[in-house]
């Protein structure tokens, strides 16, 4: 089912309990403009609230991911410090301390610029197509990266990995990204959404929803809190999901050697 027409900056798309989140300003190599911006921060809402859906994937039309920031139409509003989201959008970048649940899958092609490593380093799994080329170049433009790069790409990739490229602008291709932990997977060229999905609707299809909720929100709750924030909600986590009928499923289907039959609840 599509949600959103064709024409729109992002075009959403429902296939069962995954949500396809597609950036499309091809002609414009899907940098973002203001509209871009709050539109895929409305998406990422949908994706949080709608309680049907138990995994995104974020990709791009066209040739390109995206070439980062229209600093032609954005840069007045990022001078004055004035970019901000409506009450019904998210931050994308994961940058606005609310509770994140739900997982996301980034797809990636082309040129992938900045913000676009950003939206990459925010989301949970990042696939990459062979033909991709990174590059954080804030800093040959007189700023730097504040979409989340300073923090956490040395947490992925390790203090060394991350400054050679921070702090250079320079290009680099998806087996150094790879090796560095910013994506998992590499794949030949126009193979990369499609592999997304698989793994999106393994994740959907065959894990139970609560857990996949609170193993995300644990992970999440450690690294803005702590890992002592989240040690003192294990236990009790435990127990609230073993008394869900999910709960119950997951063990009867292992006393009877069987597939569980997840429904959410």
């Amino acid at each position: 089912m599509t949600d959103s027409a064709a024409d729109a900056t992002v075009t959403l798309e429902r296939r069962g309990h995954v949500l396809l989140m597609g950036l499309n300003r091809p002609e414009k190599r899907n940098a973002f403009n203001g509209e871009l911006l709050i539109e895929l921060g409305r998406a990422y809402e949908t994706l949080e609230q709608d309680e049907d859906l138990r995994c995104g994937v974020l990709f791009a039309h066209g040739e390109h991911f995206t070439g980062g920031l229209d600093l032609a139409e954005v840069g007045p509003a990022l001078t004055e410090g004035n970019l901000s989201y409506p009450d019904d959008a998210r931050d994308p970048w994961r940058n606005d301390g609310k509770l994140w649940t739900t997982p996301v899958i980034a797809v990636t092609q082309g040129w992938c610029m900045t913000l676009g490593i950003e939206l990459l380093l925010a989301a949970d799994i990042r696939i990459a197509s062979a033909d991709t080329r990174f590059a954080q170049l804030e800093i040959q433009r007189g700023i730097y990266p504040f979409g989340g790069a300073t923090f956490r790409l040395p947490r992925e990739a390790g203090w060394g990995n991350a400054m050679r490229w921070l702090l250079t602008g320079e290009e680099y291709d998806a087996q150094e990204a790879y090796r560095i932990g910013l994506v998992q997977e590499v794949t030949k060229p126009g193979m990369q959404l499609e592999r997304a999905i698989e793994i999106a609707e393994a994740i959907a299809t065959r894990s139970a929803p609560l857990g996949v909720r609170t193993t995300l929100e644990s992970a999440h709750r450690a690294l803005a809190e702590g890992d002592a924030a989240a040690v003192a909600r294990l236990t009790p986590d435990m127990v609230a999901l073993l008394q869900t009928a999910d709960g119950a499923e997951g063990m009867m289907s292992f006393i009877e050697r069987r597939p569980a039959e997840f429904t959410g609840r």
